[in-house]
């Protein structure tokens, strides 16, 4: 739009957008994302044992976890084995109607493995289901 000065000159409005805070704003949200998206899908790193028959989980359950270094961990949290009955107990649900998965590391020695099951089992949960990968196909089965 043009408009016509007292003298005589013609002057034109400023109608650009200016972009470049647009793009400082985006740069520093792209950087934000990349930062925490590695730290959003962290997890416990648990080589679990393969085996022949693996049936494929379809719901969502409560996860025990041991780790190579014997910690246990009950949903991504780390736990005192000797805490882990209590917090398995939930109010108004009864423990033999519970399924919970065990994820051990193939390294965890089995003393270790029957500690879990143990405090697993002192919650009253009997119903447990032991994670494991399927073997790759074409791998050899013995070693």
């Amino acid at each position: 739009m043009a408009f016509t000065a007292s003298n005589g000159a013609t002057r034109t409005s400023l109608s650009e957008i200016n972009i470049t805070p647009l793009v400082d704003v985006v740069l520093v949200l792209l950087v934000i994302f990349m930062i925490t998206a590695p730290v959003l899908q962290s997890g416990i790193e648990v080589n679990v044992p393969k085996t022949k028959t693996v049936r494929e989980i379809t719901e969502q359950r409560m996860v025990v976890t041991i780790n190579k270094d014997q910690e246990v961990f009950l949903e991504d949290k780390p736990v005192n084995l000797s805490d882990l009955p209590s917090l398995l107990s939930k109010p108004g649900i009864d423990p033999s109607q519970q399924v919970i998965y065990v994820e051990a590391d193939e390294k965890v020695p089995f003393g270790a493995f029957a500690s879990v099951m143990d405090a697993v089992k002192q919650a009253g949960i009997t119903h447990i289901s032991i994670v494991t990968q399927p073997i790759p196909k074409g791998a050899a089965s013995h070693k």
